[in-house]
This record gives structure tokens, C-alpha cells and sequence, in this order.
């Protein structure tokens, strides 16, 4: 009988080969996901990607030679339309905005149960930003410890409210629209008028020419 779907090509990207077997059976329980190749690390994932050309990679994030921050910037760069998915044991804020900020598609602890590891693998496959509840917070929480930092200045120069100066910030360190909409559970929509008003405060006609702005105060 014919398929009824396209079969979603996985890599695994994890110095725990036993760990990334077991990774692949729970995936592959699912008949739409197929795990195409097992890297070692961040190096032998770059390394192989034109040849397994996997739909998702799921990265782990400490690994020896390179690790999948790097490996997750060197993948996007090379092939923007592999998403790349950060699977780990830790839930550091650096790493989370790091691999964000470099192009990841969202971040999944690896206690995350099987249903929700196999539909995240498919929002991830359709483009879907992907952050749990306790991941997005932390990203939340870390863009506000920035703002507190910094938004004197960015209220006096600018007059920004305290939501404008907290996605000033978050557009400084090179959250997408939609990231800042996950991160801070607004709507794109939202997170665009507000971004058109921090032009106008700014007197920017871009995001380029806003962060600019932004960047002199700082």
C-alpha cells in the first residue's frame, strides 16, 4: 500500500551511543520518523549532513570536539532548511539562547516523555518553534535580568513602557519576531506593533536602523 505521508528523516546528534539507540527506538515507533544517521558529536553531524540530508537533527548540547551550539550555528548556516532540534539533560539559560539565537528550532530536556518527543520532532519538521513551558520561562527570565540591567537607559532615551524595552532588548540580542513571541507568549501580531513603535521611538526606519539606535545607548 502505498504511504500516506512523508517520511520525516531524523539525525541524532549525542556522545552516549547507548542513550541515542534508545532515543531512536522511541522515535521510530512511530512510523511517519526514521532515524537516518547516529553522530558522535558536533563535528561528525556538520560533516554529515549532505549526505544523510536529514529533515530534523536532535542535538545534544555538551559533546566533545565540537559542541552542539556550534555545531547547531555551522548547520543553519550551511543548511537553513535542516531544523535543528537541542535534546539535552541541561537547562542552561546560555545554551538555550545561544542555540536559539544561532537558528535552533527549540530545546527539549531529555526526560521529556515519548509522545512529546515524537511531536515535537514533527512541529519541528513544520517549522514550528518548539520550548516547553520551563524552558520558555527561563528564556523569559533571562531576557528580564538583561532588561533590568539596561532599561534606565533605554526608558530615558527612548520613553519605552517596560514591555518595549523588554523586546528592544530581546531584538538587540537577535531574537527572531517569532522567537520573542514564544518566549514572551504574545502573538506575532503583537510583537510586530509593538516592534513598529520602538521604530517610531527610535526614529528608525528598520530593525537594523532600531538596533543601531539601541546599541548607542547601551
Amino acid at each position: 500500500m502505498e504511504e500516506q505521508f512523508k517520511r520525516i528523516k531524523i539525525m541524532l546528534v549525542d556522545d552516549q551511543r547507548a542513550l541515542a539507540e534508545e532515543i531512536k527506538s522511541v522515535l521510530e515507533t512511530d512510523p511517519q520518523l526514521t532515524v537516518v544517521h547516529i553522530a558522535g558529536d558536533g563535528a561528525a553531524a556538520v560533516s554529515m549532513i549532505r549526505m544523510h540530508q536529514p529533515d530534523v537533527v536532535l542535538m545534544d548540547v555538551r559533546m566533545p570536539t565540537m559542541d552542539g551550539v556550534i555545531a547547531t550555528q555551522r548547520i543553519k548556516t550551511e543548511n537553513p532548511e535542516v531544523q535543528v532540534l537541542i535534546l539535552t539533560t541541561f537547562d542552561d539559560s546560555d545554551y538555550i539562547l545561544n542555540a536559539i539565537n544561532y537558528g535552533a528550532s527549540g530545546y527539549l530536556l531529555k526526560d521529556t516523555s515519548a509522545a512529546a518527543l515524537i511531536d515535537a520532532v514533527k512541529n519541528a519538521y513544520e517549522g514550528d518553534t518548539v520550548l516547553p513551558a520551563k524552558i520558555a520561562r527561563k528564556i523569559t527570565d533571562a531576557a528580564k535580568n538583561v532588561a533590568v540591567n539596561k532599561e534606565y537607559k533605554l526608558k530615558k532615551a527612548f520613553s519605552f513602557s517596560e514591555r518595549e524595552v523588554e523586546i528592544a532588548m530581546m531584538m538587540y540580542e537577535g531574537f527572531t519576531n517569532r522567537q520573542i513571541s514564544s518566549a514572551l507568549k504574545i502573538s506575532e501580531g503583537t510583537t510586530r506593533n509593538y516592534i513598529s513603535t520602538i521604530y517610531i521611538k527610535t526614529n528608525s526606519e528598520n530593525r537594523a536602523g532600531a538596533i543601531s539606535a539601541i546599541k548607542e545607548v547601551l
